[in-house]
């Protein structure tokens, strides 16, 4: 995850937008959320969007030294 990615995330971010910001494929994006993992949203009969500060909340780094 890189900090270019971070600032180009819009604050209602697509599946796909969020599969290119952690570097994986869109169905990828689609099983976290089907797993609970990550929290989506419908906005219309087939727009999906997802929070921001909850995507950059689940990428962070957990212990080491940063």
């Amino acid at each position: 995850m890189n900090d270019h990615h971070t600032a180009k995330l819009p604050a209602r971010p697509s599946i796909a937008e969020a599969a290119e910001h952690f570097g994986v494929s869109g169905m990828t994006v689609r099983r976290w959320i089907a797993a609970g993992r990550l929290s989506a949203h419908r906005v219309g009969p087939r727009l999906i969007r997802l929070d921001r500060d909850e995507l950059l909340s689940f990428g962070r780094r957990i212990g080491g030294s940063v």
